[in-house]
C-alpha cells in the first residue's frame, strides 16, 4: 500500500507546521507527517518552513535571529487570522513528545541550505534517540552533505535526499550517500524512475502530490508513499482506487 504523509501536517486545510495541522493529519488517518526544522537564536530546534518569519507569522526577520521565547510569542497561523486561528511555533521536542504516543511515521526536513545551522544534525538526532523513535523517523534535506553527516552520526536512522530537478539513476545516488529513499518533486518523478528505484530497493516518496490524477497514478504504480497537503483527500482517493 502506498503510504500517505501529510506535508507540514494537513497544510492544505490547516496552518502549516502547527500542532493543529499535525493532529488533523492523525485524525484523518495519514500514516505519516512531514515537517521542517531550523534553529532559534539560542539553539533550540523549532518547527517552521521559511527562514523568514513574515509569510506564516506576519512578523519580519529571520528565525535564526530570535530566541525560542521570542518565537513562541508569534502567531504561526497568522495567514489564517481571518479564521481566528492562534497557533504557536512548535519545538521538535514538543512535537516528538506528542508523536511518541501515535503510530505515525515522520519525515524531518532539515532546512539548512540557506543557513547552515551548525549543530542542527546532532541536536535532531539527539532528540530522536531520546524518544527512541529511530524506526519511525526519516531525515531529509536538499543539503545532501548534511544527510551524509547524519548517516555518519546515526546510521540506524533513515535518510532521503530531496531534489527538484531530474537526476540520473537517483537510486544509485541515494545509496552512495547512505540513503535508503528518495524524495523527488512530483515533476521529477516519472513512472520509470519510481519503478527502477523501488526495484533496486530504494523507497520513493514524491512531493507535493495534491492533484487527484497524480495520486491515482502513484497509487496504481504502488509508489512507496506520497507527500501531500491534503491527507484526507488522498485517503479517499486511495480508498476508492482500492475498491
Amino acid at each position: 500500500m502506498t503510504l500517505i504523509f501529510a506535508h507540514r501536517g494537513s497544510a492544505g486545510t490547516h496552518p502549516e507546521n502547527t500542532m493543529v495541522a499535525f493532529r488533523e493529519a492523525a485524525r484523518v488517518g495519514a500514516e505519516g507527517i512531514e515537517m521542517d526544522v531550523q534553529l532559534s537564536k539560542d539553539g533550540e530546534v523549532v518547527v517552521i518552513h521559511d527562514e523568514k518569519l513574515d509569510r506564516t507569522t506576519g512578523v519580519s526577520g529571520f528565525v535564526k535571529d530570535r530566541t525560542l521565547r521570542e518565537l513562541q510569542t508569534l502567531n504561526a497561523a497568522s495567514s489564517y487570522a481571518g479564521k481566528g486561528c492562534e497557533e504557536r511555533i512548535p519545538t521538535l521536542d514538543g512535537l516528538l513528545k506528542w508523536l511518541y504516543h501515535t503510530h505515525l511515521f515522520c519525515i524531518i526536513e532539515l532546512k539548512n541550505t540557506f543557513f547552515m545551522y551548525p549543530g542542527l544534525e546532532a541536536k535532531v538526532i539527539r532528540l530522536i534517540r531520546a524518544y527512541e523513535m529511530e524506526e519511525r523517523i526519516i531525515i531529509s534535506s536538499f543539503n545532501h552533505y548534511s544527510l551524509v553527516f547524519c548517516h555518519q552520526l546515526a546510521p540506524e536512522i533513515e535518510t532521503a535526499p530531496l531534489y527538484r530537478e531530474f537526476m540520473y539513476m537517483p537510486w544509485v545516488y541515494a545509496r552512495a550517500i547512505g540513503g535508503s529513499a528518495i524524495h523527488p518533486s512530483i515533476q521529477s518523478a516519472p513512472d520509470s524512475i519510481i519503478q527502477s528505484s523501488m526495484d533496486d530497493g530504494i523507497l520513493v516518496r514524491p512531493y507535493t502530490v495534491n492533484k487527484e490524477e497524480d495520486m491515482k497514478r502513484l497509487f496504481k504504480l504502488g509508489c512507496s508513499a506520497i507527500i501531500t497537503d491534503f491527507p484526507e483527500k488522498a485517503k479517499i482517493v486511495r480508498a476508492n482506487y482500492e475498491k
